[in-house]
């Protein structure tokens, strides 16, 4: 995601505002069930449930770099990856082996946390995605390359994709189709998992924009894209791109995820919301709740073991007010740890870093 953990201004520091028309069904068997002030130092991005070995990962970006890790059921802290931070995580459900979208890209034993090794990859590691069919790694990028693959096994780069844009997101039928969504490009990229080949776009035509989240009922092959600019859930056929339905979702979503054992999916937003849809059939869906969580929390992840959900944000300072004596940052460079901190906000309160657990 280009903006990292930070959210524009006019998002503001605090409350839990409802925006638009997706102010309809606040109230729904969805609520917090946890908050755990876990603290810590530099920025972050996303969070990622291995619900087999039960832990929770957050890689940190700044100064150490490393890869926070707690307990998936208890949200104690079970230690840390060290050298690399980057933006994601992922677990091989195969070789349990873990990675990071560092670069080079972090490789490490997911039981032990010991760093196996650094993978060199090329382009600006954003997104990952992990896919049991073939044991492969997906490293995304904004820049060329879009897509670097990499084997769970042995950390070896296979190849590379060029996607035809930057990827957010992706999702498999666990039959050998990928899909991605191209925020950039109004479209999801369909690939062929096994000659690594895009094989069709499906275009959004308009129903949502600056798609950053991305999700599949893979039982009924339907996909589930969150997009920011129109603000809806875009939701299409994974056979053939036909658009189904497009519901409201709150602001500045940047992540997606969908529940087969509840037959739900879910977008979480930065304006503080996480939206809930129900899939009544393969062509019924609802907007079933607009659930407050905390503001700046619009990255998530599924434990898909317990139905519970997980997010995180952190609590910032008012910005500094710019004088003549002291000059704005230069774009990029701010107050906190790491590249672009402090855009529009001050730094992060010390110890405010929160994960936030959501269930029924």
């Amino acid at each position: 995601m280009r903006n990292l953990y930070l959210l524009p201004a006019l998002l503001g520091i605090a409350g839990f505002a409802l925006t638009g028309v997706a102010q309809v069904a606040e109230s729904g068997p969805y609520k917090v069930l946890k908050t755990a002030k876990t603290g810590g130092e530099g920025g972050f991005d996303y969070i990622y449930a291995d619900s087999n070995g039960r832990k929770l990962y957050i890689p940190r970006m700044g100064n150490p770099a490393r890869v926070t890790v707690f307990n998936l059921d208890t949200l104690a802290s079970e230690g840390e990856v060290p050298g690399n931070g980057g933006h994601g995580a992922a677990v091989s459900t195969k070789s349990g082996h873990g990675f990071a979208t560092s670069r080079p890209v972090a490789m490490w034993d997911s039981k032990t946390l010991k760093p196996i090794k650094t993978i060199d990859v090329q382009g600006n590691p954003d997104g990952i995605f992990y896919d049991s069919f073939n044991d492969r790694v997906y490293i995304l990028s904004h820049s060329a390359p879009n897509a670097t693959l990499i084997d769970a096994s042995d950390g070896n780069v296979i190849g590379t994709i060029d996607l035809g844009g930057a990827p957010e997101q992706a999702a498999s039928d666990g039959k050998g189709r990928i899909y991605v969504d191209i925020e950039d490009k109004g479209n999801i990229a369909v690939v062929d998992a096994k000659t690594m080949m895009v094989l069709n776009h499906y275009d959004l035509q308009s129903k949502g924009g600056q798609c950053a989240g991305l999700a599949l009922d893979s039982k009924n092959n339907i996909l589930f894209a969150a997009c920011r600019n129109p603000q809806n859930m875009v939701i299409l056929s994974a056979t053939d791109g036909k658009i189904l339905d497009a519901l409201p979702i709150g602001q500045g979503t940047d992540g997606a995820a969908f529940n087969p054992n509840t037959m739900e999916a879910f977008s979480s937003q930065g304006d503080g919301t996480l939206t809930i849809i129900k899939e009544n059939s393969p062509t019924s869906f609802a907007v079933e709740q607009n659930l407050k969580t905390m503001t700046g929390a619009k990255t998530l992840t599924l434990d898909t073991k317990t139905n519970h959900l997980f997010l995180m944000a952190a609590e910032y300072a008012a910005p500094a007010t710019t004088t003549a004596a002291t000059p704005a940052p230069a774009p990029g460079q701010g107050p906190g740890p790491g590249r672009g901190f402090g855009r529009g906000r001050g730094q992060m309160i010390p110890d405010s870093f929160t994960i936030i657990e959501v269930g029924k």
